[in-house]
C-alpha cells in the first residue's frame, strides 16, 4: 500500500452544509416570528437559534451523530470529538464501507477500514490486489497525518472549531414548534422554510445551556438529520498499540 485508502468527499460535505444550513440567511419566505410566551419568552424563533448557536460555538467537545442522504451515497458516522483536537467513532459511505477514525491531536490520525471500504479502493485492479490490500490492511490502523491530501475528506467532521464555526448567525423567518425530547433533553423545535419544500428544523435545549441538539433537513438534495450530544464529555483518544499500525511508507 502506498497511502491510505481514499474516499470519496461529496457526502462529507454535504454532511457540512446540512449542519450550517439553518445558521445561514434564510432563503425561503418570511413567516410569523413573533415571540410568544413558553421557553425563551420573549425571544423570537430566529433569536433564539442565535442563542443556541451561540452556546453550542462555546463547547469544548461533544459526539455528533449523521444521518445524510446525499445526490451521490449516504453518510452514517458517529464521531466524539473535542477542541483539543482529539476525534474518535466511525464513519459509512453508502455501499463503499465503513472507517474508523481515530486522532489523537492535532497532528496524528489512525485510520482502520473495513473490507469492503478496501476492496472499493483498488476494485478497479482486480480480486488478487484487492486480496493483497486486504491481507495486508485489514484490521490494522494506518498512521496518517493533518496534512496528508488522502486523509482530508475523512477528518472533515472532526474539526470541532470548523464545524461549528459553520453556524453563522441572522437567519430570519424561523418559526417556533413543539416541545418536544431529544434522548431525553426537553428541546424546543425551530424551523426554517426553503425553497422547493426543503425545510430544516433546529432542536434547542429549554433546560440548562441552551446547546443545539439535532438539526433536521426535509426535501431538497441533501435530506437528513444530525445529532449533538455528550457535551462537555471527555474525549478519549490513545493512539493503537504499534503491532497494530501498518506503517504505508
Amino acid at each position: 500500500m502506498q497511502s491510505a485508502p481514499r474516499p470519496r468527499r461529496t457526502a462529507l460535505a454535504a454532511a457540512l452544509c446540512a449542519a450550517a444550513a439553518l445558521g445561514a440567511t434564510a432563503c425561503g419566505p418570511l413567516v410569523d416570528d413573533a415571540a410568544p410566551a413558553g421557553p425563551f419568552p420573549g425571544l423570537t424563533g430566529s433569536q433564539i437559534v442565535d442563542k443556541a448557536f451561540a452556546a453550542t460555538r462555546t463547547a469544548k467537545s461533544l459526539a455528533v451523530d449523521v444521518d445524510t442522504r446525499g445526490p451521490v451515497e449516504p453518510l452514517k458516522a458517529y464521531l466524539s470529538l473535542d477542541t483539543r483536537g482529539r476525534c474518535t467513532g466511525t464513519m459509512t459511505l453508502g455501499a463503499i464501507g465503513t472507517a474508523e477514525l481515530l486522532k489523537t491531536d492535532d497532528k496524528n490520525v489512525y485510520l482502520r477500514f473495513d473490507e469492503a471500504f478496501l476492496r472499493e479502493q483498488v476494485k478497479e485492479d482486480g480480486p488478487e490486489a484487492q486480496d493483497a490490500v486486504v491481507k495486508e490492511a485489514g484490521g490494522r490502523w494506518v498512521k496518517s497525518s493533518m496534512d496528508d491530501p488522502d486523509s482530508e475528506g475523512m477528518l472533515e467532521l472532526c474539526d470541532l472549531k470548523e464545524l461549528l464555526d459553520g453556524f453563522e448567525p441572522g437567519a430570519s423567518g424561523i418559526v417556533r414548534g413543539a416541545e418536544t425530547t431529544v434522548g431525553g433533553q426537553k428541546a424546543l423545535a425551530l424551523t426554517e422554510p426553503g425553497d422547493d419544500g426543503e425545510t430544516n428544523t433546529v432542536y434547542v435545549a429549554t433546560e440548562g445551556t441552551p446547546y443545539v441538539l439535532k438539526i433536521v433537513t426535509k426535501g431538497g438534495e441533501e435530506p437528513g438529520t444530525i445529532t449533538f450530544s455528550q457535551y462537555g464529555k471527555p474525549v478519549v483518544a490513545k493512539a493503537p498499540a504499534a503491532k497494530d499500525v501498518l506503517d504505508v511508507g
